[in-house]
């Protein structure tokens, strides 16, 4: 990563925030790979405080939105969507929409080895830069912050837990009626690279019976294959040999 104000202040702009101590941000990109082979080791700090603040203020403001929005959900329901939301995929998957392992100082070996894409380095990154927003802003802040992409990510656990059986069903559907199992097709995405909505469309032969969104390839796919299902129910399987007569 460039270290130069204007890295800084590129990830800054896409963070949506300014900043006041900006190396507070730069400490939280500094993975400790980075301090262990800087030769002036006592200038650099790495992020595994600010992580440890971040783990906690986003386990605060995960808490806080899930019991404001599900007033009747029983404490285990609450605790099984907290899990889902601050698991290190669902951390690291938030951490790559803003494009975070672009800027992490990470050391040589973790360079050549993946580690940018690394789920657990852009978790604890990500986690690192809520705990300075956190120390430089507030917890306001970081609430602005959170919660956009986590409510994001609630619909889609939502949606994919209500979905979840959707392509299995209309593939066991199709190939009993029809022998033929159903295609997927992503025919569009719109959005900025962090906050992206795909539309995936799904058909059976050449004829497209329905489409689907959501904030990932996966979850809209399981949309449209929901989709599917509710309109086969509503109006059957129109022109297929299944609805055809029986033959004498």
């Amino acid at each position: 990563m460039d270290e130069s104000a204007n890295a800084i202040s590129s990830f800054e702009a896409i963070l949506g925030i300014s900043f006041k101590d900006p190396e507070l941000l730069k400490q939280a990109l500094t993975h400790s790979s980075f301090v262990n082979e800087y030769e002036g080791k006592a200038a650099v700090r790495d992020n595994e405080r600010l992580e440890f603040l971040g783990d906690a203020v986003i386990d605060i403001v995960v808490a806080d939105m899930l019991y404001r929005r599900f007033p009747d959900a029983s404490e285990g329901q609450l605790t099984q969507l907290r899990a889902a939301l601050v698991r290190t995929e669902s951390l690291a998957q938030i951490g790559t929409r803003f494009r975070l392992g672009e800027f992490l100082r990470i050391g040589r070996g973790e360079e050549l080895s993946g580690g940018r894409q690394r789920l657990t380095i852009l978790c604890q990154g990500f986690e690192a830069v809520v705990g300075a927003i956190f120390v430089d802003r507030g917890l306001d802040a970081v609430v602005e912050f959170v919660s956009p992409p986590m409510l994001k990510l609630l619909d889609e656990t939502i949606s994919n837990r209500l979905h979840i059986d959707a392509r299995s069903e209309l593939q066991e559907l199709t190939q009993g009626r029809l022998n033929t199992v159903p295609t997927y097709e992503v025919v569009g995405a719109a959005g900025p690279e962090h906050d992206k909505e795909f539309r995936v469309e799904v058909a059976l032969g050449d004829s497209v019976i329905a489409s689907g969104s959501g904030g990932s390839k996966r979850s809209a796919a399981q949309a449209a294959a929901s989709a599917a299902l509710e309109r086969l129910e509503r109006e059957g399987f129109p022109g297929s040999v299944a609805d055809a007569p029986c033959e004498s």
